[in-house]
C-alpha cells in the first residue's frame, strides 16, 4: 500500500516478479484485503497459488510522523509486513511507502545486527562500467568516522553477494583524491579505511569519478549520499529530454529507450536497509510495476545469498584495527 497509486503498481509488480523469479518463491501482499482483492481481479491470469494476502487495514501517510508509525499505526501495512519478517513468517519485506517509517520500523522490529551502530541505505548507481553501490543514501545525516567504516563493510558484502563482485573496490566520496582533503569526518575516515582489514580501499573519489566506474562501493554520510542520489536520478531524464527536443526540432528521430533504461532507477529495484537483522527493501513512492518487480528480485537474491548472516559474521568479531 505504499506507492502513489497503491496497490496498482504493487500488484502488477508482484505478478511480474512471480513470472520471472524461481517457481519456489511465494509472495505475501500486505494491505487492505478488499482493496487488494479488487485490484487482483484485474489480473485473472495471476498465479494465485503463489500469492497470499495478509490483511492490514491501515497505512502510513505523508502526514504521519515516521518514527511513530509502530506505536500509532500498528495495523499499517508497513508495521504488519515487517512483523511478518520478525516472526519468521516472511523472509523479506519490500515497500514503496514512507521511507522514514520503513527505516524506523525496521530498526525497532528487526534490530541492528551486532557490530552495526547505524544501519545504512544502499542504492545502486549506474556507471560506464559495472553498477556502483552508494551508502549511506539517506538514513544517517550526522555520522562519525567509525560509522562510515561500517558502511564500507556493509557495502563490501552487498557488492559480493548481490552484485557478484569478488573483490569490490571501496572508495570514500570526497572533494579531492588526496588523503588530507575534505573535512574532519572524511580525513579521519580515510585514515581508518586505509588501515582497515578485509577491504580493497582505493582511496578518495570525486563525484565525477563515480559515473566513470572508478569504484564498486562509494561511502558517504547520509546527507551527502542523498544529495548525490537525487541529482543522479534526475539528471538522466533531464539530459535525454533535451536530446529528444533538439532532435525533434532538427527533424530527426533517435531511439533513446535503451540509454534511458541503463540510467533508470527502476532497473535496479529498491534500496535495502543494510545492517538490520532481516531483509528490508525500500522503493520510491513513484515506483512503477517494473521497479516493484525488480525490488522483489533484489529481496529474493538477498535471501538466497544469506546476506544478513554474511554481514553478521563479518561485523560480529571486529578486527584489531577496527577496535582501535
Amino acid at each position: 500500500m505504499g506507492t502513489d497509486r497503491a496497490p496498482v503498481a504493487e500488484v502488477a509488480g508482484a505478478i511480474g516478479a512471480l513470472r520471472k523469479l524461481e517457481p519456489d518463491i511465494e509472495l505475501v501482499l500486505v494491505g487492505d484485503q478488499a482493496v487488494v482483492e479488487a485490484e487482483l481481479a484485474n489480473h485473472p491470469d495471476a498465479p494465485r497459488e503463489r500469492l497470499h494476502l495478509h490483511h492490514a487495514p491501515d497505512r502510513v501517510t505523508a502526514a504521519d510522523a515516521p518514527a511513530s508509525a509502530l506505536r500509532r499505526k500498528p495495523e499499517s501495512s508497513i508495521v504488519v509486513g515487517l512483523k511478518l519478517v520478525q516472526s519468521g513468517d516472511a523472509d523479506a519485506f519490500v515497500s514503496a511507502g514512507s521511507t522514514g517509517a520503513v527505516m524506523a520500523t525496521s530498526l525497532f522490529t528487526l534490530r541492528p545486527l551486532p557490530g552495526v551502530d547505524r544501519p545504512a541505505v544502499g542504492t545502486v548507481l549506474p556507471t560506464a562500467g559495472r553498477p556502483c553501490l552508494l551508502l549511506d543514501a539517506g538514513a544517517n545525516v550526522d555520522c562519525k568516522p567509525q560509522h562510515l567504516v561500517q558502511f564500507a563493510h556493509l557495502g563490501n558484502i552487498y557488492a559480493q553477494d548481490l552484485l557478484g563482485v569478488e573483490r569490490p573496490r571501496v572508495a570514500l566520496l570526497n572533494i579531492g583524491e588526496e588523503p588530507e582533503k575534505g573535512d574532519e569526518l572524511t580525513v579521519e575516515t580515510h585514515r581508518l579505511l586505509a588501515a582497515e582489514a578485509g577491504l580493497d580501499f582505493i582511496g578518495n573519489v570525486e563525484g565525477r569519478d563515480i559515473i566513470l566506474g572508478a569504484c564498486d562501493v562509494v561511502v558517504a554520510d547520509g546527507f551527502v549520499g542523498n544529495v548525490l542520489l537525487k541529482f543522479y536520478e534526475s539528471v538522466a531524464e533531464f539530459i535525454i529530454g533535451l536530446l529528444k527536443k533538439e532532435l525533434r526540432q532538427a527533424g530527426r528521430d533517435l531511439d533513446l529507450e535503451g540509454v534511458f533504461r541503463v540510467l533508470d532507477y527502476a532497473e535496479y529495484g529498491g534500496a535495502p536497509l543494510l545492517g538490520v537483522g532481516g531483509i528490508s527493501v525500500i522503493c520510491h513512492g513513484e515506483s512503477s510495476p517494473r521497479a516493484i518487480q525488480n525490488a522483489l528480485g533484489v529481496a529474493a537474491r538477498a535471501v538466497r545469498s544469506n546476506m544478513v548472516k554474511h554481514i553478521a559474521r563479518e561485523l560480529a568479531s571486529p578486527e584489531p584495527s577496527r577496535e582501535a
